[in-house]
Order: structure tokens, then sequence, then C-alpha cells
């Protein structure tokens, strides 16, 4: 494992946590609702970031620009800079395969790409990410709470990754080069796939197949159907040596509902 650093984390929320969790007696400072440091206290922050060795942040783009970027920029000279950034900024490739070198900027996500681009100048890490899937925050869930969908969409297909491969990624990625990096499994598949396997796994019937427009989603959904592509893990398998603990979503899904079924630890 790595020397103990000190990583300071801006937005300490599921990925960053998983991460976090990883740095075994690493110290960590944090902003976000389970962090030490408020985002707007800047002496705080500023005095933190001189203190640490490593800064992540996970922080969206609003319109306006990347926040961190506005408010710290100024104060990131850190050796080692990492970036949770997402699959988003290659668009719709209609299906086809992305990798670090796909062009970026042409999805309806155009902050995230001059975001992604952004901290990229700075020489950082970037985590290119597609869906995020994990204990809590899973197909299950969805399929449990009544809001799972079948969309009929035949050839839509998504990445995804477990939250898990994503801390494992980035504490690969503590000795790596700066540059981009996508963390995503093996096998792109198809949100009504997923969701059949998420209800086998549950011993229950799948919910109907719809339309798009029969499944009344919200815009945000529905921006989400309206980008098909597959994203290459090459890359990151090459450069940080990194290999998903959890290749598809099948072991994926069958390990958060072992873990849920588990006893808890006393």
């Amino acid at each position: 494992m790595h020397d103990m650093g000190h990583m300071f984390i801006f937005g300490l929320g599921y990925s960053s946590k998983a991460i976090a969790s990883l740095l075994g007696g690493w110290r960590i400072e944090a902003t976000g609702r389970n962090g030490t440091h408020s985002f707007d206290d800047e002496d705080g922050v500023r005095a933190a970031l001189t203190r640490a060795s490593h800064v992540l942040s996970s922080v969206p783009p609003t319109e306006g620009g990347d926040p961190v970027l506005a408010r710290y920029g100024d104060a990131l000279s850190h050796s080692w800079l990492g970036y949770l950034s997402s699959t988003g900024v290659y668009g719709d490739t209609a299906g086809a395969w992305v990798d670090e070198t796909s062009p970026v900027g042409t999805g309806r996500r155009s902050a995230r790409a001059e975001a992604d681009l952004a901290w990229l100048a700075k020489g950082a890490r970037i985590f290119r990410l597609p869906g995020i899937y994990g204990p809590g925050r899973s197909p299950l869930d969805r399929v449990r709470e009544g809001k799972a969908h079948r969309i009929d969409l035949p050839g839509q297909v998504f990445s995804r990754v477990h939250v898990d491969d994503i801390a494992n990624g980035v504490v690969a990625a503590l000795d790596a080069p700066p540059g981009a990096y996508n963390l995503a499994d093996n096998l792109p598949a198809s949100a009504a796939t997923v969701t059949e396997e998420a209800c086998r796994l549950l011993g229950l019937d799948p919910p109907p197949l719809q339309s798009l427009d029969e499944a009344g989603l919200s815009p945000m959904a529905r921006g989400f159907y309206a980008e098909n592509r597959r994203v290459a893990n090459g890359k990151a398998r090459r450069v940080l040596g990194w290999d998903p603990t959890f290749p598809t979503y099948r072991e994926g899904l069958a390990a958060i509902l072992a873990g849920e079924r588990a006893p808890a630890a006393p």
C-alpha cells in the first residue's frame, strides 16, 4: 500500500466515501454533509489544502462552471489531483465504443466536458465514470421500491461500474501518471437486462416492457436514454493495473444482495 498521505476531498459523497474507506491510515479532510469543512469556509479549506498531499474533487459542475476550480483553483498546486468525471463527456455514440482518445464535449452535458478538460489541464487524474451502482443504490433497490422500468429500446446499452471498483481504481491511480481513465465494467448492457437480473435475484416478476413514452420518465431520466455508448476500460487495466472486482452487473448485483443478507457484524 502507499505511504500514508493526507487527502483533501471536495464533496464527500457516495463514491468518495468508498474511496476514503480504502485509504486506511491516511488523514482525510473533506467538504460536504459528512465532511469536516464547509465548502464556503474559505480560510478553513485553504488551510486544509496546505496540509494535504493529495486532493480529490467529486463536485459536479454547475452551468457556471466548476465551483472548486473557480473558488480554490489557485490553491491546487499539489502533485496529485483527482477528479471524478462522467462518461457523459463522450455524448451519444449510437452504441459505439469510446475510449480516452474519443472526442469529448459533443454531449448534452457541455459543462461537464469543460470541467473535465479544465482539471486535465491542471494535471489531474480524471476518472470518467458511467452509471454508478452499489449497496443502497442499485437496481435491486429500484425493483423493491416499484420504481424499476423496462424500456423497450432495442440496441440501447449503458456501461456501469460498482462503487467499490471506482474506489479501487482511484487508489490504483495514486501512483499513476495524470490523464483520463475510464472506470467501467466489462459488459455494457441494456437497462432492461439489468432490471431483469435484479428481479431474478429477488424472485420477482419483471415489470412490463414499455415504450419510452409509456414509462412517463422525468426529463433527466429521458436524457439518460438519449445517449447510447459502450465505454472501454483498457487504459485503466493497462496503466493502473486495475481489474474490476465486479466485471459485469451480474457479479455486482449478486454481491450486493449477499451483503444485505449476511448477518450484521456483532
